[in-house]
């Protein structure tokens, strides 16, 4: 699938009164959402120029060009970051950007249709996947065993007993 376009960070909040900010880094390495040149806001239109200057309590402290006080930095809270695609490096065997995954068909390993992955997610005990519905599952290779963005899937195997007619409900039935 891919998109052109890939979310690196969300400004989380400001940090102090000289205009710097916290953001929320997606990169695999959190210092690295400034690595890549200037990023752009969601539409793409609008350009920021990111500092990182360190890692705090779960996000990246950072500088960006043009934001000197706290109402500033006030005012991007929620800023969605993103940087073009093709300045990323290409993913390693058995790597992937959430972002070639979105909008995948999500299969069973039993063949039942899951419905299109629609987003991923970090709430601090790793990474889940979300499908059509608002359906969660675990980003592991126990609950998706494998992915083939080529082929325009992911097969999922839902963990025993977390969704209805997943395999705890199979086995009362036997």
């Amino acid at each position: 699938m891919g998109s052109d376009r890939v979310l690196l960070g969300v400004v989380a909040a400001p940090h102090g009164v000289r205009g710097l900010v916290r953001i929320k880094s997606f990169t695999e390495e959190p210092m690295a959402v400034a690595a890549y040149g200037p990023l752009s806001d969601e539409t793409g239109k609008k350009e920021y120029r990111v500092e990182a200057l360190s890692a705090a309590r779960g996000a990246v402290l950072a500088r960006i060009e043009g934001v000197a006080d706290r109402t500033a930095a006030e005012a991007l809270r929620g800023l969605r970051l993103y940087v073009e695609r093709k300045r990323l490096p290409e993913a390693g065997e058995r790597q992937w950007y959430e972002a070639d995954l979105i909008g995948l068909e999500a299969v069973g390993t039993d063949g039942r249709d899951w419905g299109k992955v629609t987003a991923f997610h970090d709430f601090g005990a790793g990474s889940v996947m979300e499908v059509s519905g608002g359906v969660m599952l675990p980003f592991t290779d126990e609950a998706v065993p494998e992915i083939d963005v080529e082929g325009g899937k992911v097969v999922v195997s839902p963990p025993a007993g977390l969704l209805a007619g997943g395999a705890a409900e199979k086995e009362d039935e036997s």
